[in-house]
């Protein structure tokens, strides 16, 4: 994998083999397309928390690396890490991808910093992709041109999934660690966790470590025992 030293590392976990598409086939079919296509592409993807717009995103990001491209992630959540000035020069990348967009509305210096590395990448023709919890028009940005531009892009929105496609992710990601999740174990820990897949994947690398350690399957007994003796569910 190709990645240069900005942005956030993004998780190895975070491909579109493992996304449950759902109702979101449109959605990766777009995004999927981004890497073979020489025309430059701003997109704007949006849905509630935990739909799995960080997955795509990052899975974005590990594509572009599969294939050659030099790609960057930056989660504004985390931006007091990192200052918008971190975005110069980005627009030379094949892909950027920005998550929690958010978080830069009404932030002079961010706002800025975007509509730069927009027009940049327009020029470029390269590929940016934003993530966020409203569309862009629904955004209080202060900078008029920049909700105009980010407007006008692919907007797409994401769906949250079902309960059953929730457990069904939650094995696919299960399987991808080599690890056997029955259906009732992945229901008590839907009913045990938070219902979101960041917090559940997070969870399934504890149960990893503890299953390989104690070479135990993962039964509801064995997932009890290890919430009792490391983890403290809220």
């Amino acid at each position: 994998m190709k990645q240069l030293p900005l942005g956030v590392r993004w998780r190895d976990h975070s491909a579109f083999a493992n996304f449950l598409t759902g109702p979101n086939s449109l959605v990766v079919k777009e995004l999927r397309a981004l890497h073979s296509s020489t025309r430059a592409t701003i997109v704007w993807i949006w849905g509630p928390q935990a739909s799995g717009k960080t997955h795509l995103l990052q899975a974005v990001c590990s594509e572009a690396g599969a294939a050659g491209h030099r790609a960057a992630y930056f989660p504004l959540e985390q931006r007091i890490q990192f200052a918008a000035a971190a975005l110069t020069g980005c627009e030379q990348l094949d892909v950027v991808c920005i998550d929690d967009s958010e978080r830069a509305a009404g932030d002079s210096d961010w706002e800025r910093a975007l509509f730069n590395l927009y027009n940049g990448v327009l020029e470029q023709h390269h590929h940016l992709l934003f993530a966020a919890q409203a569309p862009p028009g629904a955004l209080p940005w202060t900078l008029p041109d920049l909700r105009s531009r980010l407007s006008a892009g692919l907007v797409l929105q994401v769906r949250p999934l079902t309960e059953d496609e929730q457990i069904a992710a939650l094995q696919l990601h299960a399987g991808v660690r080599g690890l056997e999740l029955p259906e009732d174990t992945a229901g008590y820990l839907m009913k045990r966790f938070p219902r979101d897949l960041k917090t559940l994947c997070a969870l399934l690398d504890t149960l990893d470590s503890a299953s390989l350690a104690a070479n135990r399957r993962l039964t509801v007994p064995f997932i009890r025992q290890v919430i009792e003796e490391r983890i403290a569910p809220r």
